[in-house]
């Protein structure tokens, strides 16, 4: 018999398509990857990969296997939802996954209400910019800035969060518009529309600064360093100065997403309405 968890190693290598991708996926080495699939092969007696000197290739019996895996997983986490499903009481764990800038200025800030209201209900809150698979049970509750298309989900909308252009007041002073200097996103958030947004006010400017997370480029714009594309509450977390934007504004909109076969859970419901609440001006 094999161990559930090699297959579930390989099931990521299999999505991933490489050791590296899949050790990062897992947060572990890649030498420990490899070691899962060496021990489902030798489980199944069965060739799953091909292993060539710069990549593993998955076998023709590797994509089989990955199949049939993907659906004993999907099976086992739809048991996992069932038995949440079947909560009756304001009680257990939920976790939330939301973008870190909307987590730490919005949320967090606000879980002592929750915990009054439930003190028996523990929350775990992701910081993340990725989406977590609600199916998968990376998360029991998302907070995206786009609407999900996948039809086993539930959303609703909870707010329309206005960006800006950000400067502390003393660099927006002293420096000539022409002259301005602009911090972006780096490239692992490339195709976001505040990106895009951002760099037609630069035109022709620079951007000589660059992040993966808002609260830092906010510090960066405080510190006097250029111009941020930012959204409201951080511009006013940070005491930021709002410039005038050229052409029409930027706003995204606030989702809490749900599986569907947990959003009447008491505890879910509950942790819905604490969010719903964190975005009402």
């Amino acid at each position: 018999m094999f161990d559930w968890e090699d297959l579930r190693y390989f099931i990521v290598f299999a999505h991933e398509q490489s050791l590296s991708a899949a050790a990062r996926k897992l947060k572990v080495d890649h030498a420990t990857v490899a070691r899962r699939i060496s021990a489902l092969e030798s489980s199944l007696n069965l060739k799953l990969v091909d292993r060539r000197p710069r990549a593993y290739m998955i076998t023709e019996d590797g994509e089989r296997i990955a199949q049939l895996g993907r659906r004993m997983e999907s099976e086992s986490f739809a048991v996992q939802r069932t038995a949440l499903a079947g909560q009756e009481s304001y009680a257990g764990d939920v976790t939330v996954s939301a973008p870190p800038a909307l987590a730490c200025a919005l949320i967090a800030p606000r879980i002592n209400e929750l915990r009054s209201k439930y003190p028996q209900l523990s929350l775990h809150l992701i910081g993340s910019l990725g989406s977590a698979s609600l199916s998968r049970r990376e998360a029991d509750i998302a907070v995206r800035l786009s609407r999900p298309k996948e039809p086993d989900l539930v959303t609703r909308k909870v707010a329309t969060v206005p960006f800006h252009l950000y400067g502390s007041a003393d660099y927006l002073a002293d420096t000539a518009p022409q002259d301005r200097v602009f911090i972006a996103y780096d490239e692992t958030m490339e195709q976001s529309p505040q990106q895009a947004w951002l760099k037609k006010q630069a035109g022709d400017r620079p951007i000589l600064l660059r992040s993966n997370d808002l609260n830092i480029q906010a510090t960066i714009a405080q510190a006097g360093a250029g111009v941020a594309a930012l959204p409201y509450f951080l511009g006013e977390r940070y005491g930021l100065q709002a410039m005038p934007s050229v052409g029409a504004d930027l706003a995204r909109d606030v989702w809490l997403v749900v599986h569907s076969d947990i959003r009447h859970t008491p505890a879910v419901q509950a942790v819905m309405s604490f969010l719903a609440s964190c975005f009402e001006k």
